[in-house]
């Protein structure tokens, strides 16, 4: 109960199928940076200083890889299979850097489905607005399981 208000769980296992497909899309704002940084105490020039970023390989600031990362466990927290579901393992690639203000699509898809140990396998991609993988990876996850 949140406030006096019994929260809707997610989906069970029993609801959820091979091939089930969430796409969310994101920009990547300074003020959702600034906060992250706020947050953490993380202060890696690359991520916010311009002319640091300008002298590297970037050539201008990315974003966090941990910030494209909470963008997906919170997907699955609020969707897929949502609220009461417990994340157990992931495996991350960033093969293209983020930069301040891309629009990313995030695409999940359920690829595996294991009933007797409640996990289900999920595989996310990434993309920017000009088609490059930003993030590839697989999430682990139980979705609600919930006892008498």
């Amino acid at each position: 109960m949140l406030l006096g208000k019994t929260r809707k769980i997610g989906r069970r296992i029993e609801e959820i199928s091979i091939g089930d497909k969430l796409t969310i899309t994101e920009k990547m704002d300074d003020k959702d940076l600034l906060l992250y940084l706020g947050l953490t105490n993380d202060s890696n020039p690359l991520y916010i200083q311009h002319d640091f970023a300008s002298k590297s390989v970037y050539e201008k600031p990315i974003v966090p890889p941990i910030m494209l990362t909470g963008v997906i466990t919170s997907a699955i927290s609020k969707y897929l299979p949502g609220p009461g579901s417990y994340l157990k393992r992931q495996s991350l690639n960033f093969p293209t850097p983020t930069y301040h203000y891309s629009v990313i699509d995030f695409t999940f898809e359920v690829k595996e489905i294991h009933m007797n140990t409640n996990e289900i396998v999920i595989q996310v991609i990434a993309q920017n607005e000009d088609e490059q993988i930003v993030v590839e990876g697989t999430f682990h996850v139980s979705p609600p399981l919930l006892v008498d």
